[in-house]
């Protein structure tokens, strides 16, 4: 395709990954911006003549959704942006309609993927976060580009132009409070920021790639009070821990509490991003996994000890909990967090290696497991059903993941007995999956 070229498109249903499909003399088209049913006009941004699909933008709304709703960010809204951010991209639908839309998809994956059947199965649907109302300010992480003027910027879908921002409406009011949209980035490649939703006040700001004294005059700029680090690691997620962290003014890391407890998250290391995920995944992984005194648990990509510490209380001392995390620098924090309750085993290391290793020691009663996007590999599901343990809480953040992972368990003597979906992502086409599967 040597030039955009624009068409006029019904749009159908909608699809995983924030696209709605459309159909042009045969073709399939994803288009994005769009909301089912609506008549739009479209630019192509992905398109050849042997690709089996397009892709495409929404530019002109010609007979909208009585679902659309103005955009609750202009600089990620493709009807005045033509390179619009990411971040928000179903920010001009309304709430409640964004729900019944991921809805579908979580049904969809969970029927192509997973094999089950729609009939048989009452796919649930998406659960509003108490206190959450209108979807803004839950991000308590956020992750910025730099211009080459030194302000903070995002991309687009699939797109390597960055746009300069001066606001975030889902960050966390904490973040946003700071003033890092004047603040001179000159010199530094990324600059990520978390705030505590412990306090809702304490900020982190992290850079990456710093030219020298760069992160020195970044401090000048920033308000008293406020932590900052740099953080070198050349590839890799930051949560490997391979990088080095060199705190500039304050602490390299924040205080997070959940249901009483307490956990250090350094700069780098992983922990959920809505203000209020923590403490819902814990309460609805401890109701479903129901452990009892005496049992034994393994907690698989523990992260930081979120579900372990829980765990570990309730199985109490005569209970065994064995929490394993392949990050370096997430494990660290593990072994901080969880250094006085006895009756945790933390352990570094592959997960499909060490699940084989457990299933010859101990008799597990339990497994809590919160992988990557990408969910379980096939080594990894094989070990898991392998070891015979009686039932497995799955949290999940893609409902692609979800479902093929499903489907593996499900082969393997196990089945789905519970699950749940929950809107931790407002204006985005993400989604928090939890499921309890029992062998049967």
């Amino acid at each position: 395709m040597n030039a955009p070229e624009t068409l006029e498109l019904r749009l159908g249903s909608i699809a995983h990954g924030g696209h709605t499909v459309a159909r042009h003399e045969g073709r399939v088209i994803f288009v994005r911006h769009g909301i089912p049913g609506e008549l739009v006009n479209v630019v192509l941004t992905d398109a050849g003549e042997t690709a089996k699909f397009w892709r495409a933008d929404v530019v002109e709304v010609l007979e909208a959704s009585e679902h659309r709703v103005p955009h609750i960010w202009d600089q990620a809204d493709a009807l005045t942006h033509r390179d619009p951010v990411g971040g928000a991209e179903f920010g001009h639908i309304s709430l409640d309609y964004q729900r019944v839309l991921k809805a579908q998809v979580a049904a969809e994956q969970l029927t192509r993927l997973g094999g089950l059947k729609a009939e048989d199965y009452n796919f649930p649907a998406v659960q509003a976060v108490p206190g959450n109302a209108d979807g803004l300010g839950w991000r308590t992480r956020m992750s910025y580009s730099v211009t080459e003027s030194g302000h903070l910027a995002m991309s687009g879908f699939r797109s390597n132009e960055l746009t300069e921002i001066t606001q975030m409406p889902l960050a966390h009011p904490g973040i946003e409070a700071i003033g890092l949209y004047s603040v001179d980035f000159s010199g530094i490649d990324r600059v990520e920021v978390a705030v505590s939703s412990r306090d809702d006040s304490t900020v982190l700001v992290l850079l990456s790639e710093v030219l020298p004294g760069a992160a020195l005059r970044v401090a000048k700029q920033l308000p008293e009070g406020v932590n900052l680090a740099v953080f070198s690691q050349m590839g890799g997620s930051a949560a490997d821990g391979k990088g080095e962290l060199e705190v500039i003014t304050g602490n390299g890391w924040l205080t997070e509490q959940v249901l009483g407890n307490f956990f250090r998250i350094t700069g780098e290391g992983f922990w959920q991003v809505h203000r209020s995920a923590a403490t819902l995944l814990t309460e609805r992984v401890m109701d479903l996994t129901a452990p009892e005194s005496g049992e034994v648990v393994a907690d698989l990509y523990a992260g930081a000890g979120l579900f372990s510490l829980p765990l570990a209380e309730a199985v109490g001392p005569q209970g065994r909990v064995f929490s394993i995390e392949g990050a370096p620098g997430t494990h660290a924090d593990a072994k901080k967090n969880l250094a006085q309750t006895p009756q945790v085993t933390v352990t570094r290391g592959r997960v499909e290696r060490l699940m084989r290793q457990l299933a010859r020691e101990a008799q597990l009663d339990a497994v809590v497991l919160d992988p990557p996007r990408t969910g379980l590999d096939k080594q990894s599901a094989a070990e898991l059903t392998t070891s015979g343990v009686p039932r497995i809480c799955y949290v999940s953040c893609d409902p692609a993941a979800f479902a093929r992972d499903t489907a593996r368990l499900m082969a393997r003597g196990y089945e789905l007995d519970h699950m749940e979906i929950h809107d931790l992502y407002p204006h985005t086409h993400h989604m928090e999956s939890i499921g309890l599967f029992v062998r049967r």
